[in-house]
């Protein structure tokens, strides 16, 4: 493992619940049109990468497809599996999954590869446990992001915390941008074909502690930055950040926060 997926599972390690409650609500956006990509339907043999919560395999199941389902936090696994019961849940991590060559008709991957230390090679994966014209589908937040992805980061500096030494980040020859073209061409050097990019743009409507809940548990990596001065730290971050909502607020408090995604897809 890179040192960015070392930190990854420090970060996530039990988490689950807090996620499930909080920024799972906002990665579920774009669960329809991730399985549309991946021309999920009725029967179509699935693997959801990275599950979460269990958005992407409740929905699928919906759908009638035939889902398995596997993450790298052994927490998500317990969610999800608790949310899609019957489900075949695992424990795996990119870029080695436990599954054969060509296994599904289809392999999706909601904001997973924001959370690997060689996307590429994650992709190659996906690739090699989808047969011969099927279909992989990620997603992944856009750099840079929308004003409202970017609301709690804008607290914790001006509360004057830093970023954790530990927190690492992908390697500089590992990275790619993270754009639209960014994105296509990362599936085409993973051999995937008949390659499309799209941006995704929604607001995020929530309530103001709702939103906060998140971070001051600790989730994601915002969260270790919240969190990296103790108490403390996020207490001053929170003053911050209860004066930046106004920007966001509506007339009956509600946030409304701007976000931006980008979907690819590609052939095997």
């Amino acid at each position: 493992m890179t040192a960015f997926d070392v930190s990854e599972r420090r970060i996530w390690d039990g988490r689950a619940e807090s996620y499930a409650r909080t920024f799972a609500l906002l990665c579920a956006r774009t669960v329809p049109a991730l399985l549309d990509a991946a021309a999920v339907g009725s029967g179509t043999r699935l693997l959801d990468v990275g599950c979460g919560s269990g958005s992407v395999t409740v929905a699928a199941v919906g759908r009638g497809a035939v889902v398995r389902a596997v993450d790298a936090e052994p927490g998500m696994v317990a969610v999800t599996r608790k949310a899609a019961p019957g489900v075949d849940v695992r424990n795996g991590s990119l870029p080695q999954l436990p599954y054969p060559d060509g296994e599904f008709d289809a392999v999706v991957a909601n904001f997973v590869l924001n959370h690997v230390g060689r996307p590429l090679d994650a992709l190659v994966e996906l690739r090699r446990i989808t047969r011969p014209g099927g279909r992989v589908a990620v997603t992944i937040w856009q750099v840079p992001g929308g004003s409202g992805q970017r609301l709690v980061g804008r607290a914790a500096e001006a509360a004057g915390l830093v970023r954790p030494d530990w927190l690492a980040t992908v390697d500089e020859e590992h990275n790619f941008p993270r754009t639209a073209p960014g994105l296509a061409a990362l599936l085409t050097a993973a051999g995937l074909g008949d390659v499309r990019s799209e941006p995704l743009s929604w607001d995020h409507r929530t309530d103001a502690e709702d939103w906060w809940a998140g971070p001051a548990a600790g989730v994601a990596a915002i969260g270790q930055l919240v969190n990296s001065r103790g108490p403390e730290g996020v207490a001053a971050a929170k003053r911050e950040y209860d004066v930046l909502c106004e920007e966001f607020a509506s007339e009956h408090g509600e946030l409304t926060l701007p976000h931006l995604a980008l979907l690819a897809q590609g052939k095997v």
